[in-house]
C-alpha cells in the first residue's frame, strides 16, 4: 500500500448507491465492492471507504451508539470552474446544502452524497 494514500470513511445508507454517485458525477474509480456491507472507490491518492450497517464499522459502539451517514465532514475537491461544476451536477440531480460562497482564499459549495455525506467544491481564488 502506498503512503501517499489518505483513506476517509463515510458510512452510507445503500453501499451501491454511494459507490455509483461517487464513479458517475465526481470522477472517482471503482475498488473492491462488497455490497451491501461495502465498497471502495478513489481518486487520486484519495481512497474513500463506503461502510453500511452491515460493514464491521457500521456496528454499535459500547454505549449503544449507531455510526450513521451525514454531519459536517467532508472532503475537498479542487475545480477549475465552480460555477459550471455546479450546473453539471445540478442537472444530475445532485443536492447542495448551500449556494457558492467565496471568501479571501476562494469560492466554495458543499454537495451531498445520496446519503447526506458531504463533498466540498472549491475553486481557489486568483490572486494578483
Amino acid at each position: 500500500m502506498s503512503e501517499s494514500v489518505v483513506n476517509v470513511r463515510y458510512m452510507v445508507s445503500d453501499v451501491q448507491e454511494a459507490a455509483d454517485w461517487y464513479v458517475g458525477l465526481m470522477g472517482f474509480s471503482r475498488l473492491p465492492n462488497a455490497s451491501p456491507a461495502f465498497a471502495a472507490v478513489e481518486r487520486g491518492p484519495l481512497r474513500l471507504l463506503l461502510s453500511g450497517k452491515a460493514s464491521s464499522a457500521g456496528r454499535p459502539m459500547p454505549d449503544g451508539r449507531q455510526p450513521e451517514p451525514g454531519g459536517w465532514t467532508r472532503f475537498q475537491i479542487i475545480v477549475e470552474d465552480l460555477a459550471a461544476e455546479v450546473g453539471r451536477l445540478r442537472g444530475e440531480g445532485v443536492t447542495f446544502r448551500n449556494d457558492i460562497l467565496t471568501g479571501p482564499g476562494g469560492s466554495q459549495i458543499l454537495a451531498e452524497d445520496p446519503s447526506g455525506n458531504l463533498v466540498e467544491l472549491f475553486q481557489p481564488a486568483v490572486w494578483g
